[in-house]
């Protein structure tokens, strides 16, 4: 067949494979973007960005909570006119009484169906938003490379996932039910004042900034014990998901008091962090609440003489502390509402630490691979991990055919993972240049170019489901006559009958109720039913025993045929088939040849082989 005509084949095959719909995920990132300010503090923004995109929202429910909360404005006014009319008794003082009743009765009752109107469209609205982050978050921890997720700790982004978007989520919350309404309140109550006395709007205006004095004072105390709880909380994460992949280790070495005392250390910090933003919290709205007595108090007797001197009325007195009341409550609201602000400021600095990192996997603007042979040429790569100099990989070169099956060996560290993951395209070289059938790598979708390859790790990932589910992983359209083909090609028959049902077998987390070999093959059928052109086979029978190495064994001779085929090699007598060996010390290539050349040059690759003997057979006299 021509290079077209298995391109086309090969594009049809994988169109079937691919989902017809994608749901769309919505871009958040610029939310959370500093915009090149001088600190990189993207928490400051949010809310603004948040605010401009859904203004129409924003005014919308702001004119209806102007309904809802009629009555707190209303009542004083009411009050005011009533005392004044018990008090003055003019001529059908019993008519305006009445009205007011009845204006005051319609107002308050109209609340129950403005307050569930706005709460409808401000619910949707941070559900929407919290949905929106999630999905922002996994797209670009789905982007972001391989170097990055080694270096960030799985639990501190379990923590910025799980606890960081609920922090946002009522960070939006307290800005839209609390703080929006409490600036509206301030506002609204302070037109009245001032329209009714503008001496006493005078007094409030003085007085009241003594409130705003108080929160500067507590600003920096809050925000950085804020700071201080969600770095223990995520070390906390961190350690406990450790604990938990350790498990059976800490058990089989008698070192669960060790784990207990490591993980309550963790607890303890984050106990300790939390009580002492407690009492920062405490002490602050404690004195908020004191200040805000005196300042009540204040007001009260500076009305009563004016209304001693005839400057105000009664009723007005009443309406002014209502007023005062209501003002100095809205502040005071805004005030006590700071210290959550700041936890969710700080949750959207978290979070920013994801949404803002650069290490990502860039695709945008290339064109979708068709279709690839597998050839494979590697040019003068190099490759060090960010903030190391020492080479990885160094000066490497290789160019293999189509269908060749080349095996890479070497000592722990030499670079053989490396060079794969190069291969996969989840790191990048520093220098030099991976060529795909004459494509440069970096010039390829990688999300695309990934159709065409699979990879059999080391340690078989399978996730909770069936051993059916784990085979198709991914896969939207498949025949019942491949899965059937690449089960009895990976030799999964062999053990099917023992299992209760079949394919439909539960297995388990991390495929705990299978064996090491049978979780290898059922990759092996994962990776069969996907007919790739390029497979990588990450030392897939290194942690096996005799038995299961030979069934998988048996799997990977079928997987192997007509593709292009990198075998990372443990045990170095499964792999005499090699069309090629690669040797690799130190990050380089040093030897490269068949089996038998190899073994006459009397070199590297003929230690290797000697030691590998010798483990082999001491293996077996253990057992």
């Amino acid at each position: 067949m021509s290079k077209q005509g298995t391109e086309t084949a090969e594009q049809t095959r994988r169109e079937k494979e691919r989902p017809r719909k994608r749901e769309k995920i919505p871009d958040v990132e610029w939310l959370f973007a500093n915009d090149g300010k001088k600190k990189a503090d993207s928490s400051s923004g949010f809310l603004g960005k948040l605010m401009r995109r859904d203004w129409w929202k924003l005014v919308y429910t702001t004119l209806i909570y102007l309904l809802q909360a009629l009555p707190t404005w209303l009542l004083p006014l009411v009050t005011n006119d009533v005392i004044d009319l018990l008090v003055d008794r003019p001529e059908g003082y019993i008519v305006r009484l009445i009205v007011d009743a009845a204006v005051l009765l319609v107002v308050v009752l109209q609340n129950v169906p403005t307050t569930m109107w706005r709460s409808n469209i401000l619910y949707a609205w941070e559900r929407r938003l919290t949905a929106q982050i999630k999905a922002g978050v996994i797209r670009k921890l789905q982007r972001l490379s391989i170097t990055y997720h080694k270096e960030m700790e799985e639990g501190r982004i379990q923590s910025k996932f799980l606890r960081d978007i609920d922090s946002v989520a009522g960070y939006t919350r307290s800005f839209l039910f609390v703080t929006l309404p409490a600036i509206v309140g301030v506002i609204v109550s302070t037109v009245i004042a001032l329209y009714k006395s503008p001496i006493v709007t005078l007094f409030f205006i003085v007085i009241i900034p003594l409130n705003v004095l108080l929160t500067l004072a507590f600003r920096k105390r809050i925000r950085k014990d804020n700071y201080v709880y969600r770095k223990e909380n995520e070390g906390l994460s961190s350690k406990i998901t450790t604990t938990l992949q350790m498990l059976t280790l800490s058990k089989s070495h008698g070192l669960n008091f060790v784990e207990e005392v490591a993980v309550g250390q963790k607890i303890n910090s984050v106990t300790e962090a939390g009580i002492k933003l407690d009492r920062t919290v405490a002490s602050f709205g404690s004195m908020m609440w004191v200040t805000g007595q005196l300042l009540s108090a204040v007001c009260l007797f500076f009305c009563v003489f004016l209304a001693i001197n005839g400057t105000i009325t009664a009723g007005e007195v009443i309406l002014f502390q209502s007023l005062f009341s209501s003002i100095s409550g809205s502040v005071l609201t805004l005030i006590n509402s700071y210290p959550a602000l700041m936890a969710g400021k700080e949750a959207v600095r978290s979070l920013s630490e994801i949404i803002n990192a650069s290490e990502i996997e860039q695709d945008d603007g290339k064109r979708p691979v068709p279709g690839i042979l597998g050839e494979v040429t590697f040019e003068h790569v190099y490759y060090h991990y960010p903030n190391e100099e020492k080479y990885v990989v160094s000066d490497f070169n290789l160019h293999v055919k189509q269908g060749e099956r080349i095996a890479v060996v070497g000592s722990s560290g030499s670079g053989k993972s490396t060079v794969m993951n190069l291969i996969i395209g989840l790191l990048k070289p520093t220098e030099g240049r991976i060529l795909i059938d004459g494509t440069p790598l970096s010039e390829m979708p990688l999300q695309s170019y990934r159709h065409f390859i699979s990879v059999v790790p080391q340690t078989s990932i399978l996730f909770s489901g069936t051993i059916r589910e784990n085979i198709t992983y991914g896969l939207c359209a498949y025949s019942e006559e491949s899965l059937l083909r690449a089960v009895e090609d990976a030799d999964i028959n062999e053990f099917l009958p023992s299992l209760p049902n079949g394919l439909d077998t539960q297995v388990g987390e991390h495929g705990d109720k299978l064996s090491g070999g049978q979780k290898q093959r059922v990759s092996i059928a994962r990776a069969l039913i996907r007919d790739p052109r390029i497979l990588i086979m990450d030392e897939a029978t290194s942690a096996l025993d005799n038995v299961a190495e030979y069934h998988v064994q048996k799997a990977i001779d079928k997987l192997v045929k007509e593709r292009t085929t990198f075998i990372v090699a443990h045990r170095l007598s499964t792999i005499r088939n090699a069309d090629r060996i690669v040797v690799m010390e130190e990050g380089k290539m040093v030897e490269v040849g068949t089996y038998e050349e190899l073994m006459s040059l009397g070199g590297r690759f003929c230690e290797l082989e000697k030691l590998s003997r010798i483990r082999e057979e001491e293996a077996k006299n253990a057992s």
